[in-house]
C-alpha cells in the first residue's frame, strides 16, 4: 500500500507515525476492503434484509417468501439471486421445489448483532 501523505490534524502528529504505521501495516489489500464494501451494499437492500431475516427464522421457498412479503416470485427470485452471488443464501432442491436457508452461522450472526445493534 502506497504511504498517502496528509495534512497533520494536529500539533503532535510527529509522535503519531508510529500509530498510523502500525495501523497501515495491518490494512487489508484494497482488493479485500473494496470486497467486504460491497458484502456490506448487499445489506443496503430492504427487500433483501427482509428476506434474510425471514430465512433467519425458517428455511423457505420462494412462493412462501413471496406470499410472506407480499411480493411476486420473480422479484424474490431476483433478491434471491443477489443473495446468492453475495454467499449469503444457500439453496437445496426437494422435488421440484427449492428451499432457502442462510449460508452459514457468520450471516446468522450478522443479522442477530445487527438486530441487537439497532434495539439499543
Amino acid at each position: 500500500m502506497a504511504k498517502i501523505e496528509s495534512i497533520p490534524a494536529c500539533g503532535e502528529c510527529e509522535s503519531h507515525e508510529n500509530v498510523v504505521d502500525r495501523v497501515r501495516e495491518g490494512m487489508p489489500e484494497d482488493e479485500i476492503l473494496y470486497d467486504l464494501a460491497e458484502l456490506y451494499k448487499v445489506f443496503g437492500d430492504s427487500t433483501r434484509i427482509k428476506i434474510l431475516y425471514a430465512l433467519f427464522e425458517e428455511e423457505l421457498c420462494v412462493c412462501d417468501i413471496a406470499s410472506l412479503l407480499g411480493m411476486s416470485a420473480s422479484a424474490i427470485s431476483h433478491q434471491l439471486r443477489v443473495l446468492k452471488q453475495a454467499c449469503l443464501v444457500r439453496y437445496r432442491r426437494d422435488g421440484k421445489t427449492i428451499y432457502y436457508s442462510l449460508a452459514d452461522d457468520h450471516v446468522r450472526s450478522i443479522i442477530g448483532q445487527g438486530m441487537e445493534h439497532i434495539g439499543e
